[in-house]
């Protein structure tokens, strides 16, 4: 009777931690992650997730702010390392019992800057700080393999202090009775009083993720970051990817180009050689045939990874040079001669004087 009752204890003890692990959120689920999955990939999906999952964006959707809270949270907890070990561990990285709105939102800023630009049809103010346009450089190496970029910004921002101030300014026409059947119009401005201001400098980490196969001159913007308006929305920052030259390969489109140059004896018995792509893996170039100067040579998926699909990748374009003699060597030693009229005597012909400009 004591065994049995033990054994039923336990089976409750186990049921109730059971459905404790169930009814535990799956952070990698909610960001659809593998639990292997570094930082570079949570932050991907966050912010691929973060643009469709916002409020601002489900509007209609009752539950769309308690759905990005919990995108968020998993976020929160999955990017730091000391709270993605207590979750792992079964334990709650969250004691404060999760977020808020306000939190939420601040992290999502950190990706975006401000919330999205209103939508087509509504209102929008009519005044707005200027845009900050500002230019990200980033190598082949970072595009072909992606990249998150930490910028600290020291955004201006507009603080009540102690006062008032002109504002609302505008322009009225107003009429003066100047005597019996005669008046003067004139235009006059006409403000109101608002609570004075004064500009104080906020520091704020953004996150630019340069992702794979993005194209020169791409621009990341962060809606509310750029310069204030006293009188309505700051501008917005813009970050603007350029592309650097690369030492070895010339992009186009997804394509990559390089030119190999090869001694004459590998143009004339061919070659096998490695060179090294932007993520450090070796593509195999090898030539069994005779290669002239500007023979060329295609390799498909070794190009750079679409923007719209990292599955697909380019072709790798390779033009060949082939180095002679220098000018100035002469074959004085006879049997150097004969060797090489001996090698090639087969393919000997007597110069031919032809018009290379005209149509065959």
């Amino acid at each position: 009777m004591l065994i049995s009752n033990f054994f039923l204890i336990s089976g409750v003890i186990i049921l109730q931690f059971g459905i404790l692990i169930c009814d535990r959120d799956n952070y990698y689920a909610t960001l659809n992650v593998p639990k292997d999955a570094n930082i570079n990939k949570i932050k991907k999906a966050y912010r691929n997730l973060a643009k469709t999952l916002h409020p601002d964006k489900n509007k209609n959707d009752p539950d769309a702010s308690e759905k990005f809270k919990k995108l968020t949270t998993a976020y929160e907890v999955l990017s730091d390392k000391g709270k993605r070990a207590i979750y792992d561990k079964g334990g709650d990285p969250l004691k404060s019992g999760g977020q808020d709105m306000f939190h939420a939102n601040d992290i999502f800023s950190s990706f975006f800057g401000g919330f999205f630009h209103q939508e087509e049809g509504t209102t929008q103010r009519e005044f707005k700080g200027a845009n900050v346009v500002i230019d990200l450089y980033a190598t082949l190496e970072e595009i072909y393999n992606e990249l998150f970029v930490e910028v600290v910004r020291f955004k201006p921002v507009y603080k009540p202090t102690s006062g008032t101030r002109k504002c609302n300014c505008r322009a009225e026409m107003v009429t003066k009775q100047l005597g019996p059947g005669r008046f003067q119009m004139n235009q006059v401005e006409i403000c109101d009083d608002c609570p004075n201001v004064k500009i104080v400098n906020e520091e704020k980490l953004l996150e630019v993720e340069i992702e794979k196969g993005v194209a020169d001159r791409y621009e990341y913007t962060f809606f509310g970051e750029g310069e204030p308006h006293i009188e309505g929305e700051p501008g917005d920052l813009i970050f603007k990817i350029r592309e650097t030259k690369h030492k070895f390969f010339e992009r186009r489109g997804d394509d990559l180009f390089c030119n190999i140059t090869i001694s004459l004896v590998n143009a004339l018995l061919g070659f096998s050689m490695d060179i090294e792509h932007l993520d450090g893996h070796k593509v195999k170039v090898k030539r069994d045939t005779v290669t002239k100067p500007g023979d060329k040579m295609k390799i498909p998926r070794e190009g750079m990874p679409n923007y719209d699909n990292n599955n697909k990748f380019g072709v790798l374009h390779i033009t060949f040079d082939v180095v002679f003699p220098p000018k100035n060597h002469i074959f004085n030693d006879e049997s150097e001669k004969t060797a090489i009229d001996k090698l090639f005597g087969s393919w000997h012909q007597a110069p031919i004087t032809y018009n290379g400009l005209q149509a065959n």
